[in-house]
């Protein structure tokens, strides 16, 4: 623990005096850390510098700032001497930018580990982390608690920065928004934001499954993977609990490893599933305490402790899909884990609504249904995606800017779930290459050069009973600016049938 000198009694780890501060980066989490720095008491900030990059270009904030005290400098090399830092998420652990930061200050942290700093020792934390899924489970967990008696908040990469979420409940005169609740941050953390934790320790830690992603910014898989039990660990030490996945390879390993070690006697986790998937219960696979797993009955069963969980079954879900079972498990385990009551647990899962772009329902039209799966930017999310709609004609469109990952378990997967695949986009010519390789003569291969074209031969293939699914196993920026404004343009055009028909 690097934080020195008296700390603010009622707050997790708050430092009394923070000193000279250096904020790195202006983006999202950046410009919130800047202004709730702005607001403290004087003299708790002795000097506030962001350096925003190399390249960027005043702002009104950035003119405000400026009025109020604050040195930005446009550079991508830090000078000086810090107490402190606080780094962007976008600003990659190993680049020169981050590294000078690093090399002028006492310590560098992430917005993320000052806003748990920063809050308060009643305060409950949960951590939400993996490859896919995060947002799905952060939204259903908040859901959950909500609906459980809890003041329950979402925030981190799912749009509020956290520091925003601390703040806006410290703002609040004796937290009359809270009616006496408990208050539950519901945090989804990204690989980006972890690397730079130091003691952030959640009440309850949720690790989705991971698989290879982000490796341009982390250097390698193992540095990823490494960026998300940076948190286990500190759950370890304080004693909270950890709900992993074991139906992805990576963490059960980490299950296994916590099974044969000696813990903290108030550790403990529970494991989703087993090595055999998600209906088998971990403590008949080889002995676990707890487990969370679907029952003969289909329904979702947390064992925690002296509990026995038994909550709605899963064909109740509004959200589709495999992957949101176990989605659905790992918010159910941590509420569980902090006291919620089954009945509240069990009548939030049947009423939370899908997210927008996470295999939303987009509308019907000619008795075709139209799913927008746009958040898809991995082959990963595509594949959970492909196996939602058992015995359904499902027509598929592909494409965008190709992340050039392998692409061999996607088109055996579409092979099997699949009747049609449309690829488009710059990563058309590849992708299609891949189906002709493999190409079994079930399959129709239809290649398009643009989004709406890859649109309109969809609906040309589609009958009555089919869904087209948009879930594009790429990034959106060679058409448009980000997955959202994709899924946009694809439910306006989805509008723009029915309302012709």
């Amino acid at each position: 623990m690097m934080v020195t000198g008296p700390l603010i009694e009622g707050k997790k780890q708050a430092a009394r005096h923070l000193g000279d501060v250096c904020v790195l980066g202006l983006g999202v989490s950046g410009s919130a850390v800047v202004e709730y720095l702005l607001r403290q008491p004087a003299g708790r900030v002795r000097s506030l510098t962001v350096f925003a990059g190399d390249g960027g270009t005043p702002s009104a904030d950035t003119q405000a700032w400026e009025r109020a005290g604050v040195t930005v400098v446009w550079d991508d090399q830090v000078t000086g001497a810090y107490d402190l830092c606080i780094a962007s998420p976008g600003i990659p652990e190993p680049s020169a930018f981050y590294q000078s930061a690093q090399d002028a200050s006492q310590e560098l942290i992430s917005e993320v580990e000052l806003a748990w700093r920063e809050s308060s020792t009643q305060d409950v934390w949960i951590g939400v982390t993996g490859t896919n899924g995060k947002t799905t489970t952060t939204a259903l967990l908040a859901h959950l608690l909500d609906a459980a008696g809890f003041a329950a908040k979402a925030c981190g990469n799912i749009g509020d920065a956290c520091i925003n979420a601390v703040g806006a409940w410290a703002a609040d005169a004796g937290d009359a928004c809270t009616c006496g609740r408990t208050r539950a941050f519901v945090a989804e953390v990204s690989s980006y934001q972890l690397a730079s934790i130091k003691d952030f320790a959640p009440d309850v830690g949720i690790f989705l499954g991971i698989t290879p992603d982000h490796l341009t910014w982390h250097g390698s898989f193992h540095a990823y993977a490494q960026a998300k039990w940076k948190m286990l660990a500190n759950i370890e030490r304080a004693g909270g609990v950890a709900v992993l996945d074991a139906t992805n390879d990576v963490a059960r390993a980490e299950v296994k490893r916590l099974r044969q070690q000696a813990h903290v006697a108030s550790f403990s986790y529970i494991p989703l599933g087993t090595k055999a998937g998600i209906g088998k219960d971990m403590r008949t696979a080889c002995g676990a305490d707890n487990a969370a797993f679907l029952d003969a009955a289909g329904h979702l069963h947390i064992a925690y402790r002296a509990g026995e969980y038994v909550l709605a079954p899963a064909d109740a879900l509004k959200i589709k899909g495999a992957h949101n079972v176990v989605n659905a498990l790992a918010a159910s385990a941590a509420a569980c884990a902090l006291g919620a009551d089954a009945v509240d647990i069990t009548r939030a899962l049947t009423t939370f609504q899908p997210l927008e772009h996470r295999i939303e329902p987009a509308g019907s039209a000619a008795g075709v249904d139209f799913y927008n799966d746009s958040k898809a930017t991995n082959v990963d999310a595509t594949l959970v995606a492909l196996s939602a709609f058992p015995g359904r004609d499902l027509i598929v469109m592909l494409g965008g800017r190709d992340k050039m990952g392998p692409l061999e378990t996607l088109v055996g997967t579409c092979q099997e779930h699949a009747s049609a695949v449309i690829v488009f986009g710059e990563a058309a010519r590849r992708f299609e290459e891949a189906f002709r390789a493999a190409d079994d003569g079930a399959l129709r291969i239809v290649r398009t050069d643009t989004f709406d074209e890859a649109f309109a031969q969809a609906v040309s293939l589609a009958v009555p009973g089919s869904v087209v699914l948009l879930s594009p196993a790429c990034a959106s920026f060679d058409e448009f600016s980000c997955f959202e404004e994709r899924g946009q343009h694809f439910k306006d055009l989805v509008a723009h049938l029915c309302d012709g028909a």
